[in-house]
């Protein structure tokens, strides 16, 4: 009969793939790891991974074996929950994965709150240009730019929030203002790389009415100091407007875009009350934070 200490190694190489990541998240060397698993096979008389050229990849018996451990690793979260019930703070650690427009410019303002009210609380922000999957436990939640379709996850709305089109003062001076839509036409824009566009709410350009990028990446931080240093037009976030007083709206009344954040959790973690209540207090930080940025920008 496995322990839940190898069911929870078990759990860290399913979804890492790797006895190297799963030990940097278990914060255990790779061999222990290692003689983790194969303590478990061996308990269990069965193969749980192939090793490939990707890494470790679950065997049939292993795929069996995976949503047991899911629900002990459940139950074991709950059972804390519940020993800690006396306790008003949060505590543990809890990772956030979000895109690096939010992760840049609002989580670290709410999350810092959230964490001077609960000093046992460790929040980790990954901040990357992609979609996380939840699944395999990159993150225990993630703020997504558009609901998903599929999966076994919750999805709560934190907010709607605005983008504009802006230059520099200095690039506006040095190529001329622009006063309509037509005089677009010719301009540098900084954008998206198109074939790096991971969600298709980022792709804004074509709303307003660009022609070609000129200035591409995936990372909303570089595009945001390519404008601030006057390479270009580009499409920003009226909440992020605040940390680059450089620049300046253009056609504001003529071009406007609102999107949505969306907070997204694994469907089995509703019964975590740590994380619902982290939850919480994250969507009304965000809440809170897009409307006071907005209104300042």
């Amino acid at each position: 009969m496995a322990d839940w200490d190898d069911l929870r190694v078990f759990l860290a190489v399913a979804r890492a793939e790797s006895l190297s990541a799963a030990g940097r998240v278990l914060r255990i060397d790779p061999a222990t790891v290692g003689r983790r698993i194969a303590r478990l096979e061996e308990d269990m008389d069965v193969r749980l991974f192939l090793k490939g050229p990707q890494g470790y990849a679950l065997t049939e018996a292993g795929q069996r074996l995976l949503p047991h451990a899911e629900r002990a690793e459940q139950a074991m979260g709950a059972a804390a929950e519940e020993l800690r019930g006396g306790e008003r703070g949060l505590s543990g650690q809890i990772r956030i994965g979000a895109p690096d427009g939010c992760a840049n410019y609002l989580l670290p303002q709410v999350v810092a709150a959230i964490c001077d009210e609960n000093p046992g609380l460790e929040v980790q922000i990954v901040a990357l240009p992609r979609v996380f999957n939840l699944s395999k436990r990159e993150a225990d939640m993630a703020v997504g730019v558009s609901p998903p379709s599929a999966g076994r996850l919750t999805v709560q709305k934190l907010t709607d929030y605005r983008l504009c089109l802006a230059a520099s003062r200095n690039y506006l001076a040095r190529h001329g203002r622009i006063g309509s839509v037509a005089d677009l036409k010719g301009r540098r824009f900084v954008g998206y790389i198109p074939d790096m566009i991971f969600d298709k709410e980022l792709d804004y350009l074509s709303e307003v009415g660009a022609e070609t990028v000129g200035l591409a990446s995936n990372s909303v931080s570089v595009q945001l100091n390519w404008l601030r240093h006057g390479a270009g037009i580009g499409v920003v976030h009226m909440f992020a407007m605040p940390s680059a007083p450089e620049l300046e709206k253009i056609l504001p009344d003529q071009v406007a875009l609102t999107r949505a954040f969306w907070l997204i959790r694994h469907a089995d973690d509703r019964r975590v009350a740590r994380l619902n209540r982290f939850a919480d207090l994250l969507a009304l930080g965000v809440r809170k934070e897009v409307q006071r940025l907005e209104s300042i920008s």
